[in-house]
């Protein structure tokens, strides 16, 4: 009986309690909200705040980006060291498999890209595509990207999906100066794809003849 009193007594603190518990996980969700606002606007003082008050940093919007992910790919540097600060997570992924490392190289922003390598961020992940951060960096032609991420350890002549190098993704997208710094670097002109294609070949199907010229 005292224990049957016990349930219904501490069933009613629940229900009692329900309201302000409730009232207090909408106050969290509208505070992290207002916090991925303040990043997407580079609000830095209001971000600044809301962490102070609480918002979680690791917060993801509808695309499953964080804020520092907003950060990497913009480029935001302020916003981006108040996030590493606040101990964001620097390998965690939207919703297409994207990390801040990726964001940042495939934008150029080699600051950004050079901070996330040193802080630990893993430059072997993969996004939904099968692309890395390296192959992002290859093909948009952001060498100075490609260079930070060869320093950090990536393999020049790594093979990823359809045995493809970053040699061969800076030639497919005509990107000349990445191509040439990749030769200098020691990326193997003649290997192959699975489908028998060279770097040299897949510049020329897609009409790069100056590039196609470099690797020949």
């Amino acid at each position: 009986m005292k224990l049957h009193r016990w349930i219904v007594s501490f069933a009613l603190v629940l229900l009692a309690s329900a309201p302000a518990i409730a009232q207090t996980g909408m106050q969290n969700l509208n505070m992290n909200g207002e916090f991925m606002v303040a990043v997407r606007s580079s609000n830095l003082e209001t971000a600044q705040r809301l962490l102070a008050a609480g918002a979680v940093v690791n917060t993801r919007d509808r695309n499953g980006d964080t804020a520092i992910n907003i950060a990497a790919r913009r480029g935001d540097t302020p916003m981006f060291e108040v996030m590493m600060a606040s101990k964001a997570d620097i390998n965690l992924a939207n919703i297409a498999g994207v990390t801040p490392l990726m964001s940042a190289a495939f934008n150029g922003h080699t600051a950004l890209v050079h901070k996330l390598l040193q802080a630990g961020a893993d430059y072997k992940t993969t996004d939904q595509v099968q692309k890395t951060a390296a192959i992002y960096a290859a093909g948009a032609g952001r060498t100075d990207c490609v260079r930070e991420l060869l320093r950090a350890g990536v393999d020049v002549n790594q093979r990823y999906q359809h045995d493809e190098t970053v040699l061969m993704w800076a030639a497919a997208y005509g990107q000349a100066e990445t191509v040439r710094f990749l030769i200098d670097q020691g990326a193997g002109q003649k290997l192959q794809d699975d489908r028998a294609m060279t770097a040299a070949d897949m510049a020329r199907k897609e009409g790069h003849a100056d590039v196609a010229a470099l690797l020949e």
